[in-house]
């Protein structure tokens, strides 16, 4: 008999005037735009993971990659805050303190600015090295929904690659002119080892694991409302049935711990998805990868109203 993963929806976090949000930010996208981003300003890009500078180049001072990460800060056509990656350059950035993956919605937003809206084709990893199309941007056209190329809704991914398509290489600023790359369907993903926090077969936490969810709550606590689900998973020592129930039970011992440290009154969704031995990371032919497999998977998500306004896409 088939074994099916557990989901649990979880209680809300009450809203107060003492937990007012924080988190969520609108951006200026250009005059009468604007995009808004429910984990604010941990969504965007943040490291420099290659740059091939394209030909012909743009004058020097447009050179920076750097000028690409973080919150936008464009000002002017003039003023060397974007980088513009030149004719046919390739720039990739990396997330480091958060994800993206393919959920309701739009998911990406690239802010490229100036006058002349270069096309620039998409491509993301979750490695680094193994790349899937992702779309184009053109004529001003810069968000990207993935459920457009089919991409995976159960994949994180951390790395983007922008590719100019020589749309305009006799320029001052040649090439696609970034100033951020916006997740709008941001994911931070923090990984517990059960042996941590747990005894062998067992889902009371150990006395010890107060330090272990004190740390995971503090990153927690950078977004102050969000969706909260813990995915929890074993070996493949026991039955389908017992091993399915001990992830769930973990993950609910997890999830009433990280709810008394963070507040029950603040804003916070919880969801438990129990998936036993179904999902190993690894094959469990070891000592050594049952423990890597035995783990409980916490998602920091935006929250679940957000999804209540989104329209629905037409057929």
């Amino acid at each position: 008999m088939k074994i099916h993963p557990i989901i649990l929806l979880l209680g809300i976090g009450i809203c107060t005037s003492a937990f007012a949000q924080k988190t969520g930010k609108t951006y200026k996208t250009d005059r009468y735009s604007s995009i808004y981003l429910p984990l604010g300003k941990i969504s965007f890009a943040d490291s420099i993971y290659s740059f091939s500078m394209g030909n012909p180049m743009p004058l020097e001072k447009f050179r920076n990659p750097i000028q690409s990460l973080h919150e936008p800060n464009y000002e002017n056509y003039h003023t060397p805050n974007f980088l513009s990656i030149g004719c046919k350059g390739v720039l990739e950035l990396a997330f480091t303190d958060n994800g993206f993956m393919n959920l309701p919605g739009n998911d990406l937003y690239i802010f490229e600015v100036g006058p002349s809206k270069e096309s620039a084709k998409i491509e993301i990893s979750t490695n680094g090295t193994d790349w899937t199309y992702a779309g184009t941007i053109s004529g001003g056209k810069s968000i990207l929904d993935l459920e457009d190329e089919n991409i995976p809704t159960d994949v994180i991914y951390s790395f983007l690659r922008i590719t100019d398509m020589e749309d305009l290489c006799r320029s001052k600023t040649a090439g696609a002119d970034i100033d951020a790359v916006a997740a709008i369907n941001s994911v931070i993903k923090l990984t517990i080892n059960a042996d941590v926090i747990f005894d062998v077969s067992e889902y009371k936490l150990k006395s010890s694991a107060n330090k272990t969810l004190d740390s995971l709550a503090s990153l927690i606590k950078k977004v102050d409302k969000a969706t909260i689900v813990a995915e929890g998973h074993t070996d493949s020592d026991g039955s389908d049935r017992s091993n399915m129930k001990l992830s769930e039970n973990r993950c609910l011992s997890v999830i009433d711990r990280l709810r008394a440290i963070l507040g029950y009154e603040a804003l916070y969704d919880y969801e438990v998805k129990a998936y036993g031995e179904t999902k190993p990371k690894v094959v469990n032919d070891s000592k050594e990868n049952k423990q890597i497999n035995r783990r409980v998977e916490i998602l920091v998500m935006p929250p679940n109203d957000y999804y209540k306004y989104i329209p629905k896409k037409k057929d």
